[in-house]
Formats: C-alpha cells, structure tokens, sequence
C-alpha cells in the first residue's frame, strides 16, 4: 500500500491480523531515490503505518501487541530507498505511556547495512512530547541518511530476538557439555520453545546444593533483560574463579525467555493471544502455557526446598539504574 500527503511517495508493508508482520508485494517502480520505503517484514519487527506530511517528516504509528490494544510502545521497522544526504523527521505518534525514558535522555537505535552494530541516536536530536493535536505522547526524531545503497533499521532499543537466543544456547550447549543441560520445557501456543538450561558442576553432589531460579523476558518489548540474561548465561560458563565457583556450590535454573511468541511477533508486552503473561500466574494451561510450565518446575523444587533464590528479569520503561524489588522477610512493608 502507498500513503502520500506531501511530494513524493512512501511504500508501506501490509500487517496481518494475527500480528506479525508481512511484506506486501514490492511496488514495480518504487520511485526516484529518496522515495522511502517502510516495512516491518523480519522477526520482532513493529510497524502499523507511516504516513508522510510534509517534504521531510513522517508520521509513524506503532502497531498494538497482538489481540490487545491497550499496548503500543515496541517500535522496531526499516526504511529502503534512501538518498545521500536526505534528512528525515520521525514522530512515533501512538504511544500508550504517558512517562518515558526518552524525557531523561534514552533515544532509539539504529543500524544500517554498511553498520550493523546497532548504535543509540544523539539524545539530542530525539524530543519526547505531548502532542498538542493528537493528546498523546509522540517521540520525534531526526535522522541524516548517507548511503544510497544501504538498508536502515529504526528499534525502541536493543532488540534481542527469539532466534538470536537459540543461536547463543546451541552455541552453549555446543561448548560446555560438561556442566550445562538444556531442557525443553514446553512449546507456546505458536510451537516455539521454551527453553530451561540447567548450569552446575556434576562432579559435586547435586543434592546438597542450594538453587537459583532465574526467568528473564516476560514482556516482550523489555529487551534489556534479555541482554542480562545473554551476559548471565556467559558469565556463569565462563572460566574465572568465581563462575567455577559458584557452579561447584549452587545449581542455577535459568528459563531466559518466557514470552517467545510475543517477543518474534514485536510485541510489547503480551503473548500471541493478548495476555499479559505477568499477570497469568494463576492462570490455566491453554492460554499461558509457558507460565504454567515454569510455574509447575518451581513449584516441583519448592517442595523439596530446593529454591534458595528466585529472580525475575525486567526492564523499566521509566526507571532509571539498576534495581530490585523484593520480597519482605521480617513482616516490615
């Protein structure tokens, strides 16, 4: 499909209705370089439309988590057909969040064909705003294009897919045979797997060891907690002494990605069905069936009081630092 309001074209993909992305089909004559083309066809892509309103500015809307309307804040898309030198304004005009790191200086990524490492944009050059005419908070960005050839990928921040996990854990499972085990847990309502590695020392005994439960990415769109989990995982199979410590005395159970569906379809913060699945906990089998098995596993080791510690990886759309929030011991709030 093509929206145009201003001089010169944009070419948009199609989006189905289930939520992930497809490429409609490739105009025949795309247009004079400079004539940009968006798309979101590749995994945890997000685009739902851009629309051009004038010479150089462009109106881009975040596409809803998959049956859920209410979450619209993962933007991840890709712009073809560009001219040395062509200067572009982005706004981002649907967010479903009022506060944002982009009011303390965060700003989007990008990465480019010639420059794959992705790389964040100068907070300077990115404005997060209530817009006056829409009464929603918009995110606006400037960008300078310099290279005809080249493809470039716009992202909310650091993505971190489904298929670059299970590249990182074969390639685990591939090294360390010795004290890493992966487990398949279950298959989500897509049939993706859910993954559970198991990294402990065989040669002392198992069954005198505290656990450590880790789950990291439960909402899609918090991609840094992946990134953690990533340096987790290769900092415990690593060979410094406290990695070889700490695998002789603790057995660390580490589910590093509870929502894949929701993370290949570039979602927010929902599953292939539109459930928060931080708030499904207690819920039945069909709908979170990733929940419900890391629910059982933890349960299964609680009863044989097993569990030392148990730690959920998040990132904060709004929080600055690091942080935990945990539990009260001792009865104070």
């Amino acid at each position: 499909s093509t929206q145009s309001t201003g001089e010169g074209l944009v070419h948009i993909c199609g989006v189905t209705s289930h939520g992930s992305a497809t490429l409609a089909a490739e105009p025949e004559h795309p247009g004079l370089p400079g004539d940009l083309c968006f798309d979101a066809d590749f995994e945890c892509g997000n685009l739902d439309s851009a629309t051009r309103i004038s010479e150089h500015e462009f109106d881009i809307r975040i596409r809803p988590d998959t049956n859920n309307k209410r979450h619209s804040l993962w933007f991840y898309f890709r712009v073809r057909n560009t001219s040395p030198g062509q200067l572009a304004i982005f706004n981002i005009t649907n967010f479903s969040k009022t506060r944002s790191l982009y009011r303390e200086g965060m700003a989007p990524v990008v990465r480019s064909t010639s420059r794959p490492q992705w790389s964040r944009l100068p907070s300077r050059h990115s404005y997060y705003y209530k817009c006056p005419k829409s009464k929603r908070y918009c995110l606006s960005f400037l960008f300078g294009f310099d290279q005809e050839q080249d493809e470039y990928w716009f992202a909310y921040c650091y993505p971190y897919s489904y298929t670059q996990l299970q590249e990182t854990l074969a390639n685990l499972e591939r090294k360390h045979p010795e004290f890493l085990e992966r487990h398949l847990l279950c298959r989500t309502v897509q049939q993706r797997r859910l993954d559970l590695v198991v990294i402990t020392d065989p040669s002392s005994p198992e069954t005198h060891k505290p656990e450590v439960f880790i789950t990291a990415r439960v909402h899609p769109g918090e991609s840094a907690a992946s990134h953690m989990c990533h340096g987790l995982l290769q900092f415990l199979c690593g060979d410094s002494e406290e990695a070889q410590l700490l695998r002789s005395r603790v057995v660390f159970k580490i589910i590093p990605m509870l929502n894949p569906d929701g993370v290949f379809l570039g979602n927010y913060r929902c599953n292939a069905l539109g459930f928060d699945l931080n708030r499904e906990w207690a819920s039945s089998d069909w709908s979170a069936p990733t929940i419900a098995a890391a629910r059982q596993l933890l349960l299964d080791d609680a009863v044989n009081n097993r569990v030392d510690f148990f730690i959920d990886m998040h990132s904060h759309s709004t929080g600055l630092n690091a942080f935990m929030l945990c539990n009260a011991t001792d009865g104070s709030s």
